[in-house]
């Protein structure tokens, strides 16, 4: 069979815009037809569609749109159609809707397949709307038996899932016993740091037990905090691959399901090469279908803010940068410098807008009410917020989106400042450590000097009193980020990972802090998730709380 996979970015909503690009396809198909095209998990309303599901409105234009494709399918009588769509179960118990993968031919729909295991860990919350299938299908078609599955229905590996979750069976096992001879799955499976191996190794251990090729076509793009990075791949029954797609574009490609694979068609993509690709990808998409085409941010010489222009830089051209200077009392010339430095070499527009004599009026206007009292960290927030608020009135007098520049190293301590750094619209870096964040800068120098030296060997500062350093506050980062992964990401106890060696004094402030933070975070502007567990929709904890660690 030759059969066509569309490694294609929707729109979440844009139920008519999806449709229109599903059209697209078949019709620059018809000189050449397939036997069978192959478009992402729900693919027609975007995933994911959160509440939408719920708006009866929505789900009768989720109905139109399958209605209008399935009879245009008849003018494509060579061509079958996968698509994913939202379903009415028809059932008046459980949830109202199937996540469901429809096979439309001549203008039927010869089977509706609906997803099995729905996710409900980190960021996946399925079972609000699905639910799940109550049987599994093959389906003859031409010369295959198809066993098509949806997204979470090959993670039924105890070794890759969450601690916790675990499946009571496995739908490809179930789609193999049936008789299937071609699997297909549909998914839309979003990016973090060496989730693209686990994949690739997952779906070669389905083909080597069961003996069957395997087609995973994955969704691209961005859409809010999630990055779908596609890498949509067919491997032989015998576990090699025969195509593998692009990371982080669209791809539409034809293969050939009697191919034989070659070991050398997949390699991995280095893991910073393609963070740094999945937050270009997600600054663009978030701007792109937010209706923003220019951003502003607060350039202020140190690595964070500099690592940021150049990622806005390459998402959405230097034109459409603007880059702005606040010196305070407490800035050195060699971060003013290098900011104008930086913002010549990379050609974005740059401003230098001094906040010292504002920041004088606040002092003096507070003198009577703060006498008496040492000055502290309200006064430093005070310098962040005026940044804060300075960035936000050209957001608002010119319609650029705010780009906030805040780590995840700060997020997670709450070495940041309400209303001040954290003001935005998008928080670019907050889900990538502060180590991380050298590594881009390395990664973006890797040809030439465009990040200056200056600005990636200078020490750490947020420059809000005299010679401030961030490690007279926090622990080393390279220990801050290696605890940070152990209790955040891997959901380590504090005792555990004092067990790994770690000093127990420094391991108990770090947990203390991230937990003392959570205020803090629920307040911050959405974030780019690019490891396996980022602050935000995938990370719930409580506020008004109170627990040891």
């Amino acid at each position: 069979m030759n059969i066509t996979v569309a490694q294609l970015n929707p729109t979440v909503g844009d139920i008519r815009g999806n449709l229109a690009k599903i059209l697209g396809v078949l019709s620059r198909s018809s000189t050449s037809p397939p036997d069978l095209i192959i478009f992402p998990e729900l693919f027609l309303v975007g995933y994911p569609p959160k509440d939408l599901l719920e708006r009866t409105w929505f789900i009768e234009k989720t109905r139109q749109a399958i209605q209008e494709l399935t009879q245009a399918s008849v003018q494509y009588p060579e061509t079958g159609i996968i698509v994913g769509a939202p379903v009415p179960t028809g059932r008046r118990i459980g949830k109202s809707l199937y996540n469901s993968a429809l096979l439309i031919y001549g203008g039927e729909i010869i089977l509706s397949q609906n997803k099995s295991l729905l996710p409900t860990y980190d960021v996946f919350d399925e079972t609000r709307h699905f639910e799940p299938a109550p049987e599994i299908h093959i389906v003859s078609f031409k010369n295959e038996k198809l066993g098509i599955s949806i997204c979470e229905d090959f993670w039924n590996d105890p070794e890759t899932l969450p601690r916790g979750v675990v499946y009571t069976f496995d739908p490809i096992e179930v789609l193999a016993k049936k008789g299937a001879t071609l699997f297909i799955n549909i998914s839309a499976s979003p990016f973090y740091v060496g989730k693209e191996t686990l994949r690739f190794r997952l779906i070669r251990n389905h083909c080597r037990k069961h003996r069957a090729p395997f087609i995973f076509v994955n969704q691209v793009g961005g859409n809010d905090d999630l990055i779908y990075d596609g890498r949509s791949m067919f491997l032989d029954r015998e576990g090699e691959p025969v195509f593998v797609c692009d990371s982080f574009k669209e791809h539409i490609h034809t293969i050939d399901t009697g191919s034989p694979g070659r070991p050398e068609l997949y390699r991995p993509q280095d893991n910073i090469e393609s963070v740094y690709e999945a937050l270009v990808l997600g600054i663009k998409d978030y701007m792109r279908k937010c209706g923003f085409s220019k951003a502003v941010v607060g350039l202020s010489g140190g690595i964070d803010s500099a690592v940021t222009c150049c990622l806005a830089r390459e998402a959405i051209g230097s034109e459409n940068v603007l880059s702005i200077s606040m010196p305070s009392p407490y800035s050195s010339e060699g971060s003013i410098e290098d900011s104008k430095k930086l913002a010549a070499q990379i050609g974005i527009e740059f401003k230098v807008i001094s906040i010292s004599e504002i920041y004088s009026v606040y002092l003096k206007t507070l003198k009577d009410q703060f006498a008496g009292r040492e000055a502290d960290t309200a006064e430093e927030n005070i310098q962040a917020r005026i940044r804060g608020n300075i960035l936000m009135a050209f957001s608002n007098k010119f319609g650029h989106l705010l780009l906030s520049t805040g780590n995840k190293s700060e997020l997670a301590t709450g070495y940041c400042t309400l209303y001040g750094d954290m003001s935005g619209g998008l928080a670019v870096l907050a889900d990538v450590p502060k180590t991380m964040v050298y590594e881009l800068a390395r990664y973006i120098n890797r040809r030439s000097e465009i990040l200056p030296r200056e600005i990636i060997e200078k020490p750490p500062s947020a420059e809000l009193r005299l010679h401030q350093r961030d490690q007279d506050t926090l622990p080393p980062y390279p220990v801050l980020d290696q605890v940070l992964s152990y209790y955040i990401e891997e959901l380590a106890s504090v005792e555990e990972i004092i067990k790994l060696g770690y000093d127990p004094e420094t391991v108990r402030w770090i947990a203390r802090t991230v937990d003392s933070n959570e205020y803090k975070r629920n307040q911050a502007a959405p974030s780019l998730k690019v490891t396996s567990k980022a602050f935000g929709v995938g990370r719930r904890m409580p506020l008004a709380a109170k627990y040891e660690v």
